[in-house]
Formats: structure tokens, sequence, C-alpha cells
């Protein structure tokens, strides 16, 4: 599952599902989701590459066994997640009513539906808080 969202406002723009265990990135291009190509993207590490699609994007970078994050990239990847801090507090309040948290044992066909109505739930409650 894929969501937009306003990192400013902290409301859902787009949610998009797909079938099973899919890779982020893989769910981004299939869902072909409109995006301006001059809005900047905050994504998380599973994105890693997505700036072949979209130039204004940032992702943290990745250390490897031989090649040690500099103290620049530590102190942009905080940064960054400094930024993202209040999306993820939105992702929480979407697993709250666990259909995210836990397995989805209904109609496969209905899961996007219920999805996108729990994504109005908690814009709404957003917007009393």
């Amino acid at each position: 599952m894929q969501l937009l969202i306003h990192p400013l406002t902290t409301r859902i723009l787009c949610v998009a599902t797909g079938r099973g265990a899919t890779h982020d990135l893989r769910l981004l291009r299939e869902s072909k989701t409109p995006i301006h190509p001059e809005t900047e993207l905050l994504a998380d590490a599973g994105y890693q590459g997505i700036y072949h699609q979209h130039a204004f994007t940032q992702t943290p970078k990745k250390a490897s066994k031989h090649h040690p994050l500099t103290d620049d990239q530590r102190t942009a990847n905080r940064h960054l997640a400094r930024v993202r801090l209040p999306v993820e507090h939105v992702i929480r309040r979407l697993k709250v009513f666990r259909i995210l948290k836990e397995t989805y044992r209904h109609r496969r066909r209905r899961f996007h539906l219920r999805v996108n109505l729990i994504a109005a739930l908690c814009n709404r409650i957003s917007i009393q808080t």
C-alpha cells in the first residue's frame, strides 16, 4: 500500500494498493499516480532509484559495509527524518484501525475501498483536532 501525504497539513492525498507483497517503487510505477514534475517528494528508503522518474525526490542515503555514511549524509538523513515525522504520525493513525497492521482476511476486492474510507476518517480526525 502506498500513501501520498502532505507533510504540512498531514492530509492523505492519494492511496494506492497492490495485490500481495509489492515493492514500494513498483507500486508507484504501476499505480500511475500523476505527480507534477516540480513537486518535491520526501520518500522513505523503499523508494531508492525514484530520482530516475522524478527529479525532485529526497530519499535517505543507505550505508553499506564498505561505504559507511559521511557526517554530511548522516545529517541529511536526520533532517529528512525530522521533516517526515508528521507523515509517520499519519501512518500511525491509520494503523490504529488495524487494517494495515494485521493480515487482511476479508474480500480482496473491497480492500481498496475500506482503506480509502479509513483514510477519509483519518483526514477528518486531523481536521477536528
